[in-house]
């Protein structure tokens, strides 16, 4: 394949020969072999493959054929809308609801449920952070959760926490969900993801791998798993860190968690901490100095950064993977939730760039949204939906906002450059450079190509 008047980062216009699954040759002018797919990039900004650094891939998926809840304003209102979907289900389907959040008809259990919806449709309704599920009577009686005594599973009120594992037998991801997240990814220029899933067994990142790649899904796979993991055999898979969850009324000891980062490392993996309080990101920063960091250590999150933490992330060498999105998506909550001293500690950006912090970004969709180019402008714009600032110092420039997801899967604040020897994995825009920072909004994508073959035109 040959990449013709293709604009570089640098303003220079080149030409980019294709060989297999990397680049081959960069020059002024190539001339066209008579094998060669010919792509004219007509003097438009090339750039490497946006990588998505944290999301949920099966999460996701699920996410296409579910009910969305994030719209919903009063109990009623969801009354309404849980009942009119059960009524559109063959019998004995499951009703699978996302994106509920205590302000539409408060704490959210099995009774409520069974009161408000069809109580003979097994209904799961997952929390808008992710971290819970409710299930109604019917769904805990068909799943078989109603006589188990799980860690995380409160059957008494049909709230199971942080056990998605025991989520995914309630259902099996149909090979088309998986095969629309590769066509929805490649319409937006992504060409990788990193799969944060917590939770998993040895063998998720290779089953995933495989799942997602009998689906046809092209990009890149960088996936998380527990010390001990399966590494995925599956072409342009490679095994990531450890995820390490926190959460703050059950935080394991700082000796238990130096276990876990002197394992991953063991393997030569670096560590994920999850963290969206102050409280995990001082555990987490305790427990890397006392196991001792390596390259690959990742803060998740970075919810809340104080400023006094900053030192130590750069120490450290740790890199940082947030969302800046979520000050767009969640801002007005926050101004409404977040004690005002923490506020301007959110989905930091700018002041951990300065002090030498590597920083990238991830969507972590479905939870937030699937769109890296919505997440770019939302952190150069630091807007909530009611057009508040907040946090208006930690805005970035529109280059440093895209640097968030050009990073290596295994170094995500390091670019990955369009030169010989690199992954054929390119973004061809609809605009040129100087257009670019205006365009975000508009997904500015002519072609993708995801190592040597492109998997999506305009």
């Amino acid at each position: 394949m040959l990449v013709a008047r293709a604009e570089l980062s640098d303003g220079c216009v080149r030409d980019v020969r294709i060989l297999d699954d990397a680049i081959v040759a960069v020059a002024e002018r190539l001339r066209p072999r008579l094998d060669e797919n010919v792509i004219d990039a007509g003097m438009c900004a090339v750039l490497p493959g946006l990588h998505d650094h944290h999301l949920h891939l099966r999460a996701l998926a699920a996410a296409t054929t579910s009910l969305d809840l994030t719209t919903v304003g009063d109990a009623e209102a969801l009354r309404s809308t849980l009942n009119s979907a059960c009524a559109q289900l063959p019998p004995g389907a499951w009703l699978r609801a996302v994106g509920y959040h205590e302000s539409i008809a408060g704490d959210l259990d099995r009774g409520r449920l069974d009161e408000l919806a069809a109580p003979a449709t097994p209904i799961r309704v997952q929390h808008r952070t992710g971290m819970l599920w409710i299930f109604n009577s019917a769904a805990m009686a068909a799943s078989g959760l109603d006589v188990t005594d799980a860690p995380g599973v409160d059957r008494e009120n049909g709230r199971l926490w942080r056990r998605d594992d025991l989520v995914r037998r309630t259902s099996v991801l149909a090979p088309d969900q998986l095969a629309g997240l590769g066509s929805r990814a490649s319409a937006l220029g992504v060409t990788g993801f990193t799969d944060a899933t917590p939770n998993g067994s040895s063998t998720d990142a290779r089953d995933l791998a495989r799942d997602l790649r009998a689906a046809g899904v092209a990009q890149r796979l960088h996936l998380m798993g527990p010390v001990g993991a399966i590494a995925p055999a599956a072409a342009r898979a490679s095994l990531g860190p450890v995820k390490v969850l926190l959460d703050d009324a059950a935080l394991p000891t700082v000796d238990e968690l130096t276990e876990t980062v002197r394992a991953a490392h063991a393997e030569a993996r670096g560590v994920a901490f999850h963290c969206v309080t102050r409280v995990q990101l001082v555990v987490a920063v305790v427990a890397l100095d006392s196991g001792g960091p390596r390259p690959g250590d990742r803060i998740e999150h970075g919810s809340v950064i104080p400023p006094e933490l900053i030192a130590d992330l750069c120490r450290l060498g740790v890199t940082v993977v947030t969302q800046p999105h979520f000050v767009a998506e969640r801002g007005d909550d926050y101004r409404r939730d977040v004690d005002p001293e923490d506020r301007d500690s959110l989905y930091r950006v700018r002041s951990l760039l300065d002090a030498g912090i590597p920083v990238a970004a991830g969507t972590d969709a479905p939870f937030g949204t699937f769109d890296p180019w919505a997440s770019m402008a939302a952190a150069r714009e630091r807007r909530t939906q009611t057009g508040h600032e907040l946090g208006a110092a930690e805005r970035i420039e529109f280059a440093a906002a895209m640097r968030l997801y050009l990073g290596r899967p295994d170094d995500p604040a390091r670019p990955r450059p369009i030169a010989v020897g690199e992954p054929a994995d390119l973004c061809v825009l609809s605009v040129p450079w100087r257009a670019l920072p205006n365009a975000l909004g508009e997904r500015p994508v002519g072609h993708t190509i995801v190592a040597g073959e492109e998997v999506y035109e305009r």
